[in-house]
C-alpha cells in the first residue's frame, strides 16, 4: 500500500462522513437548522483558513475580486473539487463548481436543502469582502446545484460604493457565466505542489470539514442531540464505506487483530501513530495522538462519541460477531486511545 493511496482512503472515508452529516442534520433537524449548522461551519473555517493561505496560493497583489475567485478555484482544486475560474476583468471574476459536486456525490444532491447551499455562500463568500477591508466587494450567486442548475456559480464584484451588510451576498439567478478556459486560470507552482503534498492536502480538505462540523454540531444543537445524530450518521458511514476503505488500506479477514490493524492503519493515514498488541483472544489498538481535533480547546465527549462511531459501524461489517470496547480517551486525559476488540463471549463459531 502507497502513502498517497492511504491518504485517498483517508480523505474518501471522512468526505463521505461529512457529506452524511449533511444529510443526517438535514433530516433529523430540518432544512433550516441545516442552513444555520453549514453557515457557522463555513463561517468558522473562514475565519481559519481565508486570508493565512493567500501567500501559500500565490494569490498575495491580485484585485481583491479576482483573487477571491482565484482562491476558490484554487484552494478547492486541491481537495479534488470540480471548479472553474473565470476573470472578466479586475473588478468581477467567477467561480463555478461543476457537477458532480464533491460534497454532494452521487444521489445525495436530491436530499440536500437550497439552505445548505446558501448557509455556506452566506459563512464564506459573503465575507471575504469584510476580510480583505473592502466593503465594496461582494458575491453574487447566479445557480446553485442543489436548485437543480448547472452548478454553484456566480461571480465576485467590486461595486462603486460600500456595501450595507445584507448586499454583500446576492442571488441572480439566470445569468450565465463564461465559457471556462483552463489556459486562463491560475496555476499552482508545480514544483511547490508534487504528488504527495496534494494527497495529504486532499485529505486534510475532507478531515477540516468533520474537524469544523462537530464542533459546531455541538455548539448549535447541544450534546446529546450531536452525539445522537452525528454518531448514528458514523456508524452507517463507517459501515457504508467499511470494505472499500479496508481494501484500500491493505486490510483482508475478519478476526480482532485484522480489525486492529485496520484502525492502525486509519490512523497513519491520518498522520498519527498508532501500535496493535494482543492480550489473549484480545486485539489491542493505542493510538497516541487524534490528528482531528489538534490544537482545538478542549471538546465535549461528544465530539469523540459520535467520531468513534465510524469505527463502531465497519466493526459491524467486519464482523458482527465482534466487540469494540474504548479503554482510554486522549479527550479524558489519557495518554492514548486505547481500543480493545474482542468476540463476544456468547458467539460459537
Amino acid at each position: 500500500m502507497t502513502e498517497s493511496r492511504a491518504f485517498a482512503a483517508a480523505a474518501e472515508l471522512y468526505h463521505q462522513y461529512f457529506t452524511g452529516l449533511i444529510l443526517a442534520v438535514s433530516l433529523h433537524r430540518g432544512r433550516h437548522d441545516a442552513g444555520e449548522w453549514i453557515y457557522r461551519v463555513f463561517r468558522h473555517q473562514h475565519h481559519e483558513k481565508f486570508l493565512s493561505s493567500f501567500d501559500k496560493l500565490g494569490l498575495t497583489g491580485m484585485p481583491d475580486a479576482v483573487a477571491c475567485a482565484a482562491y476558490h478555484y484554487l484552494s478547492n482544486s486541491v481537495g479534488g473539487v470540480g471548479v472553474q475560474f473565470m476573470r472578466e476583468s479586475d473588478a468581477k471574476a467567477w467561480v463555478r463548481f461543476v457537477p458532480p459536486r464533491w460534497v454532494y456525490p452521487g444521489a445525495t444532491i436530491c436530499g440536500v436543502p437550497s439552505e445548505v447551499s446558501r448557509g455556506m455562500l452566506r459563512g464564506w463568500y459573503a465575507q471575504n469582502g469584510v476580510s480583505l477591508g473592502n466593503p465594496r466587494l461582494g458575491f453574487i450567486c447566479t445557480a446553485q446545484t442543489t436548485d437543480g442548475q448547472h452548478g454553484l456559480a456566480g461571480y465576485f464584484l467590486e461595486h462603486d460604493r460600500d456595501l450595507a451588510p445584507d448586499e454583500r451576498l446576492r442571488y441572480a439567478p439566470g445569468e450565465l457565466p463564461p465559457p471556462f478556459d483552463a489556459a486562463a486560470a491560475p496555476q499552482l507552482p508545480a514544483a511547490d505542489w508534487p504528488e504527495e503534498r496534494l494527497a495529504k492536502a486532499n485529505r486534510n480538505y475532507a478531515m477540516e470539514y468533520v474537524r469544523t462540523g462537530l464542533p459546531r454540531m455541538a455548539e448549535l444543537f447541544g450534546p446529546a442531540e450531536t452525539q445522537a445524530i452525528a454518531g448514528h450518521a458514523a456508524r452507517q458511514i463507517g459501515a457504508q464505506t467499511y470494505q472499500v476503505t479496508a481494501a484500500s488500506l491493505g486490510i483482508s479477514g475478519d478476526t480482532p487483530a485484522e480489525f486492529a490493524r485496520f484502525i492502525a492503519a486509519v490512523a497513519e493515514a491520518e498522520g498519527d501513530a498508532a501500535e496493535v498488541s494482543t492480550d489473549g483472544a484480545t486485539a489491542i489498538v493505542r493510538r497516541h495522538a487524534w490528528r482531528l481535533v489538534r490544537n482545538l480547546p478542549a471538546q465535549h465527549p461528544c465530539v469523540f462519541d459520535a467520531w468513534n462511531g465510524l469505527f463502531e459501524g465497519a466493526l459491524m461489517v467486519h464482523n458482527r460477531f465482534c466487540v469494540l470496547d474504548v479503554a482510554q480517551r486522549l479527550d479524558y486525559g489519557d495518554p492514548c486511545i486505547e481500543w480493545r476488540i474482542r468476540v463476544r463471549p456468547t458467539y460459537h463459531s
